[in-house]
């Protein structure tokens, strides 16, 4: 799993966190939303006519999230 770009959410998106795009054993996926609830972070997949175009099984939800954060970390320490 690689995250190809992300792109912190900017202040008043509520409990969007970021953006992102990855590249899971050849599927690249664009636009997730990382974002804090009152259970923890979560995963999104972006909506097409009314539904979800992709869900995440728990352990990949997990990954993602991983991913995600951990890029985040990276980011600010280059920033820094």
């Amino acid at each position: 799993m690689q995250i190809i770009a992300l792109r912190p959410a900017p202040p008043g998106r509520g409990n969007t966190i970021a953006h992102f795009d990855v590249q899971l054993n050849g599927l690249r996926l664009f636009n997730l939303a990382l974002k804090k609830t009152a259970a923890g972070y979560r995963v999104f997949a972006p909506s097409a006519f009314g539904s979800s175009v992709a869900t995440f099984t728990h352990e990949t939800a997990s990954a993602l999230i991983d991913a995600a954060l951990g890029e985040m970390r990276r980011n600010e320490h280059r920033a820094a």
